[in-house]
């Protein structure tokens, strides 16, 4: 296999870790369908697709694509992606990244992998479907200027994503950098119209260039939580008792423990 040439090559690993969650409720007669569905909403396919936007955003070059739809359900797709022959500024200041638009960047050896995990409660009518993506890259820009991106494209209940800086890359006097940008918060890189509509936590180790936050919906209607056209019909009572399970879903997945059991 012929080598890749690298370009201007920066040490420096970035890795962002980001997972979504999409809540739903329906009775155990549609619990089925609704896995299938959403399987088929987020097969191989289309999960290649939203990667190919991030690449696009951050500025890769796509080498190599290997994907797989799973039985009974899930899928996965790896990119391994590369600098691209980009011109421009580059982006590295704390701001909301863009939707389809394009960052201009420079990347070396990198990757970016999704995986997804659709599951049911086994007696609630509680269905969740996880998404686990990870985008890392060796060069000059942030992943994080594709997190809107990765934000808009998937029904985001509750989002937690990790963002650490490996390693270090030295400037032509030969002194180290263990990190080449400007980072405080993941929040300063999510727009605000979303940060308006999250509860948000976060946890940072900035001696170890290390970034948390989590997120949680503050306000939610019912009926987008409703899978089947006979949920709909759940009288006012039913309707309470349910919301009551899609608001303890979220708060457990928040918060990392069981409640009321």
């Amino acid at each position: 296999m012929e080598k890749l040439k690298l370009h201007g090559f920066n040490n420096l690993t970035k890795s962002l870790s980001f997972n979504i969650y999409d809540i739903c409720y329906t009775s155990p007669q549609n619990q089925q369908h609704y896995i299938e569905y959403i399987d088929e909403a987020y097969n191989a396919e289309r999960l290649t697709k939203i990667l190919t936007d991030v690449a696009n955003i951050i500025g890769a070059h796509i080498l190599n694509i290997a994907h797989q739809d799973y039985d009974p359900q899930g899928a996965s797709v790896t990119m391994l992606i590369s600098e691209d022959a980009v011109s421009g500024t580059l982006c590295n200041n704390e701001s909301p990244g863009p939707l389809p638009e394009t960052v201009l960047a420079h990347l070396d050896k990198s990757h970016i992998t999704v995986h997804t995990y659709p599951e049911s409660h086994p007696h609630e009518g509680i269905s969740t479907f996880r998404a686990d993506i990870d985008v890392a890259t060796c060069g000059k820009i942030s992943p994080l200027k594709a997190l809107n991106y990765l934000i808009h494209s998937f029904e985001s209940d509750i989002v937690i994503m990790d963002y650490r800086v490996r390693g270090f890359t030295r400037d032509v006097s030969g002194r180290k950098l263990f990190i080449d940008h400007d980072i405080t918060s993941i929040q300063n890189f999510i727009a605000d119209d979303t940060k308006d509509r999250y509860q948000m936590i976060d946890v940072n180790i900035y001696q170890e260039n290390i970034f948390h936050t989590k997120m949680m919906l503050k306000e939610f209607s019912l009926d987008d939580y409703l899978f089947a056209p006979d949920d709909v019909l759940l009288t006012e009572t039913e309707r309470e008792v349910v919301q009551t399970k899609v608001r303890q879903e979220m708060a457990e997945i928040f918060y990392g423990r069981n409640y009321g059991l």
